[in-house]
């Protein structure tokens, strides 16, 4: 029998009722009447054919559904995935032709195998390193350029450009031709999506309906903003009247074959495929821990690393673009009662329904009415206010945020996250580079101690325990050698110097050197080094060195031990560990 942890699916269909059973098939028709026009605009947007939104929309689900741990993520096209891929193939062939086609079919494939591999390494932790401030910055700026790039579609004129100042200065340059028609249809589904989104919930509530009904309603409205102007362009012929139309779209099941086997383009699209990779799963495991916790129920990132590789693999093999966790599908799906990932394999089955019987309608769906649903669904991912509330917290933060921000919308995506990364490491290094330590005294009559800065506290001329607050590595080992040694030079009359470690949860080979170098320097000086709080993994490693046999003090338990032992000099050894390897953490 396969065990579940291979295919989680198993897992949850244990004890699968006809309630279940239920729950999961009216949540599936629902995100189907929502994802339809979403994978339709998401296609436009990333330059490619409609049929190919339709078509990472079917196998990529089933995948997930089978290996995924969320039972409430609702994987497909996204818009900042869409709008990567729009900016990785623009330099490789004409939005739209075969060879743009096939290279977004290879950008996918390689996506999932970059996150199979990150999955098969356990290298979920990577994601880490891109900090929330950087990818708020990043999405709020994609979210700027996606309603940028499709004002075009909304005013009817040709437009263009990779980023803001290009696109911009091409609609000004073509205000001139703006087509009235296109304007005004454009610019009326816009304002009924934006009228559902922000007031129809409200409405419907006060009417009597339950909020949760009401929701599912309002973002519902899309369809039926599709289903009328599709109507009104068949019935008033207005693709004949210069309104642009989606066109003839392919009927039936998408091909299963490998995409392009072309070594030069599979390296070319590498490093795009690594950053989509890398924001599609920060943005899909986000919201599939934000409704798990919800549930009460647990999201392992490493399996949703193979489970989002293999939904991308199978794009790959099937027609399809680069897919990850969207939020407002997730959220919908959620709502809708979805009980376990097999409502996404219901989800994919209903797609392919629509794919099979909804092709000759969908042709006339005017392409402004796509471009308005894409302009208000990433509204949400624009937080502008998020920029003030950072910089007030943490300047560095808040220049990391700003840095990515504007060089996504002036230079590029590629170029803005990438910036960011680095910025958030770079800061990261610095801040861990000068670790705050503090010189600490105990509080009169308790065996706590507080910064003597900061409390009136006990000290002892003779005895200073500093605090270090941070784990020493290579980048902080020289500052700790050189706040030990100033504390000694402000102190002319010091005996003993205790290293307070409770936070710190590493000591690498280089931070190693400078304990030895501090050791020896104290020693030369007529000072005692002494250690407490060391945690039980450090001192295992500790244990085995030359500096814990050479200390020239002790180790104590804790804090107020050393106080006790040491304080006016009356050393008492009862209170110093054992010399040995400790296994307490």
């Amino acid at each position: 029998m396969i065990p579940s942890r291979w295919i989680p699916l198993i897992g949850w269909l244990h004890g699968y009722r006809g309630e279940v059973l239920a729950r999961d098939l009216l949540a599936a028709v629902i995100v189907t009447l929502m994802l339809v026009p979403q994978a339709l605009a998401y296609a436009l947007l990333a330059g490619l054919p409609p049929e190919v939104g339709l078509y990472a929309s079917m196998l990529p689900l089933v995948l997930y559904a089978l290996f995924g741990t969320s039972a409430t993520l609702a994987v497909g096209p996204v818009a900042v995935a869409s709008l990567m891929t729009a900016s990785a193939l623009s330099g490789i062939a004409m939005p739209g032709s075969a060879e743009y086609v096939g290279a977004a079919l290879v950008l996918a494939a390689l996506s999932g195998l970059v996150l199979l591999a990150m999955g098969a390494l356990r290298l979920g932790f990577l994601a880490n390193f891109l900090s929330h401030p950087v990818i708020s910055g990043f999405v709020t700026a994609s979210g700027i350029l996606i309603a940028a790039s499709q004002l075009r579609h909304l005013l009817g004129v040709e437009g263009g450009g990779h980023n803001l100042l290009e696109m911009l200065g091409a609609l000004v340059a073509q205000w001139r031709v703006i087509d009235p028609l296109t304007l005004l249809l454009g610019g009326g589904v816009w304002a009924y999506l934006w009228l559902c989104r922000g007031h129809l919930k409200a409405g419907l509530v006060r009417l009597g309906t339950t909020a949760t009904l009401a929701d599912l309603i309002a973002k519902a409205a899309p369809v039926s903003a599709v289903i009328v102007t599709t109507l009104l362009a068949w019935g008033l012929d207005l693709g004949g009247r210069g309104l642009a139309l989606v066109g003839e779209v392919p009927a039936g099941l998408p091909d299963l074959a490998l995409p392009g086997l072309d070594a030069a383009l599979w390296s070319s699209l590498l490093p795009a495929a690594i950053l989509i990779s890398l924001v599609g799963f920060v943005e899909s495991v986000s919201v599939a821990q934000t409704l798990a916790a919800k549930r009460r129920q647990r999201i392992d990132p490493n399996q949703e690393l193979i489970a989002l590789g293999l939904a991308n693999l199978g794009a790959g093999v099937s027609g399809g673009s680069p897919v990850s966790g969207g939020f407002s599908r997730s959220v919908v799906n959620f709502e809708a009662g979805a009980a376990t990932p097999l409502a996404g394999a219901f989800t994919a089955l209903g797609i392919a329904i629509a794919t099979l019987t909804l092709t000759a309608p969908l042709a006339y769906l005017p392409k402004a009415t796509l471009a308005a649903t894409i302009i208000v669904a990433v509204a949400t991912l624009i937080d502008l206010p998020a920029i003030k509330r950072t910089w007030a917290y943490s300047r560095a933060d808040g220049v990391a945020m700003l840095a990515t921000l504007i060089l996504t919308l002036v230079h590029g995506v590629e170029s803005g996250i990438l910036v960011g990364v680095g910025l958030s490491l770079g800061l990261h290094l610095y801040r861990t580079s000068r670790p705050h330590s503090a010189v600490v005294g105990r509080v009169p009559g308790s065996e706590h101690f507080r910064n003597v800065r900061r409390h009136r506290v006990e000290t002892d001329e003779r005895l200073a325990i500093l605090r270090v607050d941070e784990s020493l590595y290579f980048a902080n080992a020289r500052y700790l050698e050189d706040t030990v040694m100033a504390l000694v030079a402000r102190q002319p009359g010091l005996a003993h110097i205790v290293l307070a470690c409770q936070a710190v949860n590493l000591i690498d080979a280089s931070a190693l050197e400078s304990l030895e170098a501090i050791n020896g320097r104290l020693r030369d000086a007529g000072v005692s080094l002494h250690l407490a709080e060391v945690k039980g993994p450090v001192m295992d490693r500790l244990a085995h060195t030359e500096f814990f046999h050479e200390l020239t003090g002790q180790i104590f338990l804790s804090t107020y031990d050393a106080w006790r032992a040491l304080h006016g000099d009356g050393i008492d050894p009862t209170f110093a560990c054992p010399a040995r390897a400790s296994n307490e953490p």
